[in-house]
């Protein structure tokens, strides 16, 4: 069955001396398993919509089961910005590498749409530090362990919300607190905000105090060590990043 659908290359492998395994994030069938035959040979069509992070309009030869074939592909945004930008371009690249882990745990259509719309935004020139902290946020969801940041996990109080828990996975009151890190109070207010904003209208985003990012950053990650099973190997490196 031939088909026509919107993809992001998450991962390129090389096969043979010419050809390569695409996995096709695809806007409309998931995940999609895809040969690109000839793509490495310099004057191939191919070629240059057969690249990891690539964003195309892809035709392919579909199969349900077993690899895929690529026909063609017209690009639908080069993300130039992102590639003249280390920093952009290492917050992009990480954010696929989550989204492919993500995927092998919940391959639900809604995370095509989110990682769009999040490259789409750092090639922009929103902050790739708070658009990472938005997606992995909502990526919680998929995994079966999202946050609770509008009440009080213990008692459900929506009023005078103290911390974050790390162990209970959400807000804890001033009547419930016992003991524990206690977060910044902007650092609280923005990642109830930024859990709740939807990409597809966001125009403008960036924050100058990156101690309230880092304090949120550091938090996501922790959590994602303890609840959801996935490691990313760039994560560990973003703070760094940061400092460029």
């Amino acid at each position: 069955m031939q088909l026509k659908t919107k993809g992001i290359v998450l991962s390129e492998t090389p096969y043979s001396e010419t050809s390569k395994i695409l996995n096709i994030l695809s806007e409309d069938y998931g995940l999609i398993g895809v040969m690109s035959k000839g793509c490495r040979n310099v004057k191939n069509k191919l070629r240059g919509v057969s690249n990891k992070m690539n964003y195309c309009e892809y035709t392919i030869n579909y199969k349900e089961k077993g690899l895929s074939t690529l026909i063609e592909g017209n690009s639908l945004n080069s993300f130039k910005n992102v590639y003249v930008d280390m920093k952009k371009a290492f917050y992009s690249f990480y954010l696929i590498d989550l989204i492919n882990q993500v995927l092998k745990e919940n391959n639900h259509k809604n995370i095509f749409s989110l990682l769009e719309q999040a490259l789409i935004k750092i090639n922009d020139g929103l902050s790739p530090e708070l658009i990472i902290i938005i997606v992995e946020l909502k990526l919680l969801s998929f995994l079966g362990v999202d946050l609770n940041l509008d009440s009080c996990v213990v008692c459900g109080e929506k009023k005078d919300l103290y911390t974050l828990s790390l162990d209970m996975g959400g807000m804890i009151c001033q009547n419930c607190y016992q003991d524990g890190f206690v977060f910044n109070e902007k650092a609280l207010k923005l990642i109830v905000i930024l859990n709740k904003i939807d990409l597809h209208k966001l125009e403008k985003l960036e924050i100058d105090d990156y101690n309230i990012i880092d304090e949120i950053d550091n938090f996501i990650y922790e959590y994602y060590n303890n609840y959801t099973g996935i490691y990313v190997k760039k994560r560990k490196q973003l703070s760094n990043v940061n400092l460029m």
